[in-house]
């Protein structure tokens, strides 16, 4: 089917909740590099929104999702399921949690920590903590709940009245914080860099601070890893960067490289509060989703894609600041590893993302000024140079 024929039939039938979409359609993909409907060829700097860690294709990936589909691919929860149990396991292995449980999205996993949180204070004999405090500028989903959660008035205008218990602070304002907590708050929740407002890492010495003011008060902390987990930012997950340990965190986007699913991680003594029938899920954690985490996991730990992030995303910065000597619409670039967004000095970016696109290249835009860059956990030198070279030629142009 060409692309004018797609393009008319989601027009007529898909609901219009994503606008005039990039007038694209790939059909495949092989590292790095998307081909699409015409057979040309685009680098991946977007990598499905943090989602295709190991790139497109990727043989270790590929041979799970289709062992897996082959045997059984959904079977309910009410029976045991052996890659649940071992990507539970292997994330509990290598992180600070103790227990997890498996949803379909980075929302489903934020509402399932949100719900843990409450519920474990209503079982410790105490109902009326129930508040949560998240930063402004935050994004943690598009669930009522979550939409609550998010501390951005354009996603909540339309669902208004808001579901109660949320409070909003600006970020690295501890004072802020401090005033917010009352005798209902129950949570700190926060991203460590807050991706869809335009990669807004938080200061160091805040982020210990809020661990600290969360311990003496008694709240818990709520880590949402879901677009900075599973290595992104040359750790495997962003709370190792601040020397904290979160009580609760979430995971999804890259944790099975494209198939959906969340993940809510918690210490024992809080996971608990879950008993049987308080949460659940039909699809979460299925064996097929399951199947392709454990090797996401695997291939992300063994071939050492936590360090070539931490390499890479430094050789991209590096190169970012060396076009922001030359081009002064470049005003700063921050993020760490390969979560990085480049701030503009000019209301530019849809444009720029626009011509980018026209040479091959795939990236995206926040708001007016920003671009943000997510590529593969793969990427080369090789390839951060042909985007530099590639960017160079369009800035001049801008």
């Amino acid at each position: 089917m060409d692309l004018q024929a797609i393009m008319e039939m989601d027009s007529k039938y898909y609901m219009n909740t994503f606008g005039s979409r990039i007038p694209v359609c790939f059909e495949y993909g092989k590292g790095i590099d998307l081909y699409d409907s015409q057979g040309r060829r685009y680098r991946d700097f977007l990598g499905g929104i943090a989602v295709n860690a190991l790139g497109h294709g990727h043989p270790a990936l590929v041979e799970a999702i289709r062992t897996q589909a082959e045997k059984l691919i959904h079977c309910s929860n009410l029976y045991y399921i052996e890659s649940q149990a071992l990507l539970a396991k292997k994330l509990a292995e290598n992180s600070c949690a103790d227990r997890v449980f498996f949803a379909n999205s980075g929302a489903e996993a934020n509402e399932g920590a949100i719900k843990l949180a409450r519920i474990y204070f209503k079982k410790k004999g105490m109902p009326e903590k129930y508040g949560i405090i998240t930063l402004k500028n935050s994004f943690h989903g598009r669930t009522l709940t979550t939409v609550a959660a998010t501390g951005q008035e354009k996603y909540q205008k339309p669902y208004a009245p808001l579901i109660p218990g949320f409070k909003h602070v600006p970020i690295n304002d501890l004072d802020a914080l401090k005033s917010a907590v009352d005798d209902n708050t129950c949570a700190v929740m926060m991203e460590l860099i807050q991706g869809e407002s335009g990669v807004h890492p938080l200061d160091d010495e805040y982020v210990k601070a809020v661990r600290r003011l969360c311990d003496e008060n008694g709240l818990l902390l709520i880590i949402d890893e879901i677009q900075t987990g599973i290595g992104r930012t040359g750790k495997l997950f962003a709370y190792e960067h601040y020397g904290i340990e979160p009580d609760i965190f979430t995971l999804a986007k890259a944790l099975a490289g494209g198939i959906p699913i969340g993940a809510v991680c918690a210490k024992d003594h809080i996971a608990c509060a879950f008993e049987p029938g308080d949460h659940g899920s039909t699809f979460g954690g299925n064996p097929l989703a399951c199947s392709a985490a454990l090797a996401v996991l695997d291939t992300v730990l063994e071939d050492g894609l936590c360090e070539n992030a931490a390499n890479m995303g430094g050789y991209l910065k590096e190169k970012l600041t060396m076009l922001a000597g030359k081009h002064s619409i470049i005003a700063s670039v921050r993020g760490l590893g390969l979560m990085v967004g480049i701030q503009l000095a000019e209301d530019k970016a849809v444009p720029l993302k626009d011509k980018l696109l026209d040479k091959g290249f795939l990236v995206g835009s926040v708001g007016s000024a920003v671009i943000r860059l997510l590529p593969p956990l793969i990427i080369t030198k090789d390839d951060i140079d042909t985007f530099i070279t590639a960017l160079d030629e369009v800035l001049a142009l801008l």
